[in-house]
């Protein structure tokens, strides 16, 4: 079917309904393309979900073609504001669906390489994009999210975060500040390079499925907790567990391989240590689907919380990326 037309110029349906298109020069494609990975990780990070990210920057390219771009002065800038007010709008209806959200929500799980997670080259950009961090911005409100992921991932200055918001500098300043004392009590962890997330999975799994509840207590922090996310469609716990102790009891039981959970995510899992957004992971695999994933944020007390996704829905692109990717061995055959 070829798309409408009003004056020559091609009218294209987009998420919000039809929007006048006009042509792209190739250096105007060329600038966009260029700015894809950086819009693609902005959005990841504020709403969580790399599906939803891919809608949002889509949704600024037909902004972008639907621009009088002769007046775009500085089009990074501009693509930055377009993407930031769309997924600002999609955090405010995001609220509203995980109010009717079955059991707790975590965030869609990115595996290490995946251009979604965009710069990691620092500690704060690890730290912004781990799943922990992007659970606890969960918390803020949609300004406090814009301004601590600009701010703190991409290194965006007050007064360009200002000019993007519609607020003052001095504005964005406290909100900053706000948003980053929200986020500070999970700072302190430690760097999860391949040798060393192998090294850490690999003792944690040893301690999970040796039926020991000390052994297990011992490489948890005092006060870790654990948070599942089965959407409904897997059977997940509808709270967070708290304490070592009672951690290490709820691992346990997990860790005893039934068939009925084995007939529930579809056969004998592989079981891998990978890096999974910037940090330690079990990653369960059956066949060549990924079928769960462990996300193990480690701090200088041991590990402090376990966030395990297990939502069908929130590991199609990890398991489309995992095929291609370097994953090495898996610590148990078939778990």
């Amino acid at each position: 079917m070829r798309a409408p037309t009003r004056g020559g110029v091609v009218v294209l349906a987009g998420p919000r309904g039809y929007c006048r298109v006009m042509p792209l020069s190739s250096h105007e494609v060329e600038l966009f393309e260029h700015s894809r990975a950086r819009l693609e990780a902005i959005a990841y990070r504020l709403l969580g979900s790399a599906t939803d990210a891919e809608d949002a920057v889509q949704d600024t390219f037909l902004r972008w073609q639907a621009a009088d771009r002769s007046h775009v002065q500085t089009p990074e800038a501009w693509l930055t504001k377009v993407l930031t007010n769309l997924c600002l709008n999609q955090l405010t209806s995001a609220r509203a669906r995980r109010e009717t959200y079955v059991g707790m929500w975590l965030p869609e799980p990115v595996l290490a390489g995946d251009r979604m997670l965009g710069p990691v080259d620092t500690v704060e950009r690890r730290e912004s994009v781990s799943m922990a961090v992007l659970a606890l911005m969960e918390r803020l409100s949609a300004n406090e999210r814009v301004v601590y992921v600009l701010r703190e991932a991409f290194g965006y200055s007050h007064g360009e975060i200002a000019e993007i918001l519609d607020l003052t500098e001095s504005n964005c300043q406290q909100i900053y500040r706000r948003a980053k004392q929200h986020i500070i009590t999970s700072r302190v962890r430690t760097e999860a390079d391949a040798s060393s997330t192998r090294k850490i999975v690999e003792e944690f799994l040893v301690a999970a499925t040796s039926g020991k509840i000390q052994r297990l207590v011992e490489l948890l922090a005092d006060d870790a907790t654990s948070i599942g996310d089965g959407g409904g469609k897997i059977p997940a716990r509808t709270t967070p567990i708290i304490g070592a102790l009672t951690v290490a009891r709820f691992l346990r039981g997990l860790f005893k391989p039934t068939e009925a959970r084995r007939d529930l995510i579809g056969g004998r899992p592989a079981v891998y240590a990978s890096t999974v957004n910037g940090g330690p992971a079990v990653v369960f695999v059956v066949g060549d689907q990924v079928v769960g994933v462990m996300a193990l944020h480690v701090t200088s007390t041991g590990i402090s919380s376990i966030h395990t996704q297990v939502n069908p829905d929130k590991l199609a692109r990890i398991t489309r990326l995992w095929a291609g990717s370097e994953h090495g061995e898996p610590l148990l055959e078939a778990w």
